[in-house]
């Protein structure tokens, strides 16, 4: 679905633009880097977004609706608005495979374009990405937790408006859901929408057992029944066992019943009684109801019989941890055919950025095939594994650990090439493939929901060495 959102930005990243064109600067190259820092609920994070990031950059101009409308502020010079009318992204875009996992400071994006384009990106950039790796993230937490039991999206009604509902649900089923009741994201991305009926069938019918038979007769092979309406034990789950019963009788193979309320532990196991007990012990359990990993958790513990979990507003908000804090910053100038190196120095420790345009690479022990830890270089540094490696960390130097037997992945491709897209983009299902192969690569106690502990990401002793200097600079400056 291709959008014009070029004037989906922050108004001054345009009166940057139209600054950096009045003086001048306009044709600098600039390389600005996207990446998250720390979260306390996150150890890491699923990349999603990619495709809608590269739909944005290449459909990048301005229309002359756009053009009045800067007119209009007065704060525009005429010679900025004519080099907007032909506006495009020429530069070059880096970054990581959708579905990758990545931790906190690593370059998930980088951009590397004349700055008023680099400038003008950063809003909608940081807008796409930052919202579906988020719901990617929280989507894996929640399928996590439900430990091989399938998880189905439906946060349409709860999210925060279309666009959220649309993408939330791509980033989720990206995360690990089986698939989405969002019809128009299931046409979109070719996925198949799931999804049975409510509880104002069942209040339509004089009795439920009525609309229970009319729901049986009219979806034969996708038969799902919510119990809930009037009384679960005593009313829904004997009224779906009689209907389940006439439909096995002519062949027919019902799919189960949907919990939505009430103790869904305790139900949960009595409906799985009462429907083994009656010849059903192939029907499923469905449940929905305010549903997170954390609930789900729980009921698991409890020992519930539910087989399909059904979560809507927790994960299509990411109730717990509403926003990414992915950041957008400058890294690199291109001037006199070299880089030089750039960084945000700040009293807060955790808002200091690393300079330089850069790379990073996973390293994976050859004897277990697990990760080891990501290390971030400058993005020309060659990295030999054949033969000891040294890293070290960042802020605590005293740590060194020494690799002999591994290799180096590289986790970031240049996509867009020049402005124009070079690389073939997955579809959703491919994305969801591959995350689970990404976190295979991870040990246990890496990517658990509670009190994941600390994945290594150091710099490269080039890298650090930069940095250190560019520190120095700027206190030396200050005496």
């Amino acid at each position: 679905m291709q959008r014009n959102l070029t004037m989906m930005t922050d108004y001054y990243e345009l009166t940057m633009g139209n600054g950096y064109f009045a003086k001048k600067l306009g044709n600098e190259t600039a390389v600005f880097d996207m990446f998250y820092r720390p979260n306390l609920e996150h150890s890491f994070c699923i990349v999603a977004g990619i495709e809608q990031l590269v739909e944005y950059i290449t459909n990048l101009h301005f229309e002359q609706d756009d053009i009045d409308f800067l007119r209009k502020t007065k704060e525009m010079s005429e010679e900025f608005l004519t080099y907007l009318a032909d506006f495009k992204f020429t530069g070059n875009v880096y970054a990581v495979e959708e579905g990758a996992i990545v931790f906190p400071f690593e370059p998930i994006v980088i951009v590397e374009a004349p700055i008023i384009e680099a400038q003008i990106v950063e809003s909608a950039l940081l807008n796409i990405v930052n919202f579906q790796t988020l719901i990617a993230t929280k989507s894996q937490r929640v399928c996590r937790a439900a430990n091989g039991s399938g998880v189905l999206e439906f946060g349409l009604r709860r999210a925060q408006g279309p666009d959220a509902a649309i993408y939330g649900a791509r980033a989720a089923v990206i995360g690990g859901c089986v698939s989405t009741s969002n019809t128009i994201c299931a046409q979109m991305f070719d996925l198949v929408p799931k999804g049975t009926h409510a509880h104002s069938w069942v209040m339509t019918f004089e009795d439920e057992i009525d609309s229970f038979r009319a729901y049986a007769d009219l979806y034969p092979n996708n038969c799902l029944l919510l119990v809930d309406t009037y009384d679960t034990l005593r009313s829904g789950v004997p009224n779906a066992i009689k209907v389940f019963d006439e439909m096995k009788s002519r062949g027919l193979h019902p799919v189960g019943i949907r919990l939505d309320s009430g103790d869904l532990a305790y139900l949960s196991k009595k409906a799985r009684t009462m429907l083994d007990n009656a010849g059903h012990a192939d029907t499923k359990i469905f449940a929905s109801g305010d549903l997170d990993e954390y609930v789900i958790s729980s009921l698991i513990s409890q020992g519930a019989k539910i087989d399909i979990y059904g979560v809507g507003t927790k994960l299509i908000t990411s109730n717990d941890t509403p926003s990414l804090g992915g950041v957008y910053k400058m890294s690199a100038v291109y001037k006199d055919g070299k880089y030089i190196p750039k960084m945000k120095i700040s009293d807060n420790p955790i808002k200091m950025t690393n300079p330089c345009k850069k790379t990073f690479y996973r390293l994976i022990d050859k004897a277990t095939g697990k990760a080891i830890a990501d290390l971030i270089t400058l993005y020309d540094e060659v990295i030999d594994t054949s033969k000891p490696l040294v890293i070290t960390s960042p802020t605590e130097r005293w740590k060194k650990l020494t690799l002999d037997n591994f290799d180096a992945i590289p986790m970031m491709t240049r996509i867009i090439d020049n402005g124009k897209l070079i690389v073939d983009l997955p579809t959703v299902k491919q994305i969801k493939s591959k995350v689970q192969d990404n976190l295979n690569m991870f040990w246990e106690e890496y990517t658990r929901n509670v009190r994941p502990e600390y994945y290594k990401v150091d710099l490269s002793d080039a890298l650090y060495d930069i940095k250190q200097e560019l520190i120095n600079q700027h206190i030396r400056g200050q005496e």
